[in-house]
């Protein structure tokens, strides 16, 4: 019996199988951020898993069997990064600081990945549904970890729409970062918001 073997023997299927397909997922979401959806492939996705066709092929038979399961997959990634990224705010400037954690989900790479869903889906009524969902989801997750993080409540005065606006400027300012490096006149935006919000918001 070789070394790879005793291995395999060791682990369990189960468990194996797992990591199999979370190198897929991992793939898939490199592979959309890298190539878009159009270069995104089931081949591609194997190739830079190291997968075998055949076993990628035995778990999604198809792109869209494999992108809708990555749908669920980045659903985690986002949650799993904005929790991280919460972990040690600072009291002193915690708005800015919290406008700084809100703003990091929209730059970084499982946004763009799920910005290749989102066009893909348009003309997608199965991916539609399945982004749709994913979208809402993490839209509430979202506004109620910001309403959280800036110790408000967002039923009096205008908490809650200007929750909501935060949430749409940090979305936009993701957008524009998709096609240029544009930290600087971010970094400014943030910071004139969070002197709006420290003045508006009731707390």
């Amino acid at each position: 019996m070789t070394a790879g073997e005793a291995t395999s023997a060791r682990t369990p299927q189960g468990e194996r199988t797992r990591a199999m397909r979370q190198r897929l997922m991992e793939a898939t979401v490199d592979s959309l951020v890298e190539f878009g959806w159009a270069g995104t492939t089931t081949t591609v996705v194997s190739r830079r898993a190291g997968v075998s066709r055949g076993a990628q092929l035995h778990h999604f038979p198809s792109k869209q069997d494999l992108v809708l399961a990555a749908v669920d997959y980045i659903t985690e990634r986002r949650r799993t990064e904005l929790e991280a990224g919460i972990a040690d705010l600072p009291e002193e400037g915690r708005t800015r600081a919290v406008l700084e954690v809100l703003s990091s989900q929209f730059t970084s790479p499982v946004f763009f990945a799920a910005l290749e869903l989102w066009v893909a889906a348009r003309t997608d009524a199965a991916l539609r549904e399945q982004v749709g969902d994913l979208e809402r989801r993490i839209g509430r997750e979202t506004h109620a970890q910001a309403v959280e993080l800036l110790d408000i409540d967002e039923s009096r005065g205008r908490n809650r729409q200007l929750v909501q606006a935060t949430l749409d400027l940090v979305r936009g300012l993701g957008l524009a970062a998709t096609l240029s490096d544009d930290s600087t006149r971010r970094a400014a935006i943030l910071d004139a918001w969070a002197t709006t919000l420290d003045h508006e918001l009731e707390r």
